[in-house]
């Protein structure tokens, strides 16, 4: 019932974001009493009959094909993520089958080898609900770098993205347009949420930020979906000042995310990155060397 009532959600949100005008057709003047389309006015653009598509809206039908689907998303104008997010939205609906409980999360030896070879370009591993699995000390200096740097091998404490973006002061403040990546942040968990509908710890999660945070209910009622890509931040870093940084998450088999943080070659922000990453490289050295205390 849980994943046929998010399904009926992301189909009332898009249509909402959906006026007349964007998909020509004509109101004549007409006095409109909800935002977007009409239920009848969409399922007329699908192909479909308007009480099957009042059906799915309402949570009472979970057997849209494929087809079926892919002719709403084009209804509703959605991107290939959003298209995609439908599509597993749709899947969880139909299932009557409890899912398993996911696996915990480990790195596989290959994104342990990415890391490593990463170097000095700062880089962390992000898991399903947006939890540190590891960063590389550069990346580590950069997102994180007033936490403790052995805080991804404590699976019980492992720093998590969202709740650093939402509910950590430093983390809000590395931002200029805060706004943005939080934006991006929940299109990611959005997205996450259609892939693994039954994860336990990410309704949790959902559902602290929900409570503790001001800002996020808005924006996880909001329906928007995210898969990787990337996108371009200034970062106010507290050690080395602004710097115009590139964010690309590559996605794994996992479905895990490698974040990997550039800047511009010959820049100020990649002087700034530089310095930071050699800062942090000295760093490591004096703790490595420091003598042991009895």
């Amino acid at each position: 019932m849980e994943a046929k009532r998010r399904l009926g959600e992301f189909l009332r949100t898009r249509r909402a974001d959906l006026r007349p005008d964007d998909v020509g057709l004509a109101t004549y003047g007409d006095r409109r009493r909800v935002p977007g389309l009409r239920r009848e006015e969409l399922a007329r653009l699908a192909g479909v009959s308007a009480s099957y598509y009042s059906r799915l809206e309402q949570g009472q039908s979970a057997n849209a094909s494929p087809e079926v689907l892919d002719a709403i998303a084009r209804a509703l104008r959605l991107d290939d993520t959003e298209r995609a997010y439908l599509h597993e939205l749709a899947t969880g609906a139909r299932s009557r089958v409890p899912r398993r409980r996911p696996a915990p999360e480990r790195l596989t030896l290959a994104v342990r080898q990415l890391l490593t070879a990463l170097g000095d370009v700062p880089a962390i591993v992000l898991g399903r609900r947006g939890d540190v699995l590891a960063w590389n000390p550069a990346g580590h200096a950069l997102f994180a770098g007033h936490l403790p740097p052995d805080a991804p091998d404590r699976p019980g404490e492992r720093p998590n993205m969202a709740r650093l973006v939402f509910l950590d002061p430093h983390t809000r403040e590395l931002y200029a347009d805060w706004p943005a990546k939080a934006r991006a942040v929940v299109a990611t968990l959005r997205m996450a949420s259609g892939r693994h509908p039954d994860d336990p710890l990410l309704a949790t999660l959902v559902g602290d930020l929900s409570v503790r945070s001001p800002d996020f209910p808005a924006l996880w009622a909001n329906q928007r979906v995210k898969a990787g890509g990337d996108a371009v931040y200034e970062m106010r870093h507290p050690l080395v000042g602004t710097m115009a940084v590139t964010q690309q998450a590559l996605r794994t088999e996992q479905d895990q995310h490698v974040v990997v943080a550039t800047t511009e070659p010959g820049s100020p922000s990649h002087a700034a990155m530089t310095l930071l990453t050699h800062a942090a490289a000295t760093t490591r050295a004096v703790r490595h060397n420091a003598p042991a205390h009895d």
